[in-house]
């Protein structure tokens, strides 16, 4: 790897498209630049359908692409002077691409540490970034993609201030892992969000119980519930234990789950300053698809969501 390779992988990378969840993603992902001494990129991709006008105003009509370029530049330049002067010494880059905006933002991805988009937020209907882009992105992506959502303010990811105190500690990072297949990659990952932001870390683990687990009435049987407990926990252990030993200032709380772990999660996300899922790199006939609990908390987690791809 040459060294401006390296850099850039180290980038954290939001993808713009002027709509108010995309400049939270901005803002989100030049905080996450800060906490990781690392550059920040702004991406725009001209060849989106079209592009959203500033809050308050109407969406307008597609535009030529002259006046879309326009329009960008101002864009993506007045984000950029926004962020330096909320961050004073971090350093940003703006660019804008003539690719398609999945295209665009896979090669951004593939380039950058993490991806960051904009996320209309849970309930609402997803907008252009939301859609069918960043659900092709997060799908594609080989390299991590956070999704935020719309409105996110940055004392949202703090616990409550006591009266007099100063910065706040920042709420929990939550893990989501799947107690049968623990992978390293997406450990790893949330244990360094954690140690970033002095936070603890609250491990979800969930298995969905096979049938013989059940009894006649169609019950978790006690006992065997116990047993797929003692089993997971023992499982947790055994991945967590190397992490455990690599970051010994990270509290890590544990928190086994039955059954299906996205709602789980998705509750967990309302007080947590990041959710952690991984999904595995498959291919089905359509294209390459997410699995169900990382569908779920991308539409329902209401704290920013970051996707690590794993084999």
């Amino acid at each position: 790897m040459t060294s401006k390779e390296a850099a850039m992988a180290r980038t954290i990378t939001a993808g713009l498209d002027g709509s108010p969840e995309s400049q939270a993603a901005a803002g989100w992902a030049a905080r996450e630049a800060v906490l990781r001494d690392a550059p920040l990129r702004l991406v725009h991709a001209l060849g989106q359908p079209y592009p959203c006008a500033p809050p308050g105003d109407l969406l307008r009509p597609a535009l030529g692409l002259d006046a879309h370029s326009r329009w960008a530049d101002r864009m993506l330049g007045e984000t950029e002077a926004t962020l330096a002067r909320r961050h004073p010494g971090l350093r940003i880059t703006a660019d804008r691409v003539t690719e398609e905006a999945v295209p665009a933002l896979l090669g951004a991805a593939g380039e950058a540490g993490l991806l960051v988009l904009g996320s209309r937020g849970p309930g609402r209907v997803a907008g252009f970034l939301t859609g069918s882009v960043a659900l092709a992105v997060v799908a594609g992506s080989r390299r991590p993609v956070a999704l935020v959502r719309a409105g996110l303010r940055p004392e949202e990811e703090h616990q409550p201030r006591a009266h007099g105190s100063g910065v706040a500690p920042f709420r929990d990072v939550v893990l989501g892992l799947n107690s049968d297949a623990p992978n390293g990659d997406v450990i790893g990952f949330a244990f360094h969000e954690a140690s970033r932001r002095g936070a603890r870390l609250r491990v979800v683990h969930g298995r969905s119980p096979e049938l013989p687990y059940y009894d006649n009435g169609g019950d978790l049987n006690a006992a065997l519930h116990a047993q797929l407990v003692g089993d997971m926990h023992r499982a947790l252990s055994e991945a967590l234990g190397p992490w455990r030993a690599k970051f010994p200032g990270v509290e890590v709380t544990e928190q086994a789950v039955i059954g299906r772990a996205g709602s789980h999660l998705v509750a967990a996300s309302r007080d947590a300053s990041l959710l952690v899922v991984g999904r595995r790199r498959r291919r089905t006939p359509i294209g390459p698809v997410i699995g169900p609990v990382d569908h779920a908390v991308l539409h329902r987690a209401t704290a920013p969501v970051a996707v690590v791809p794993h084999d």
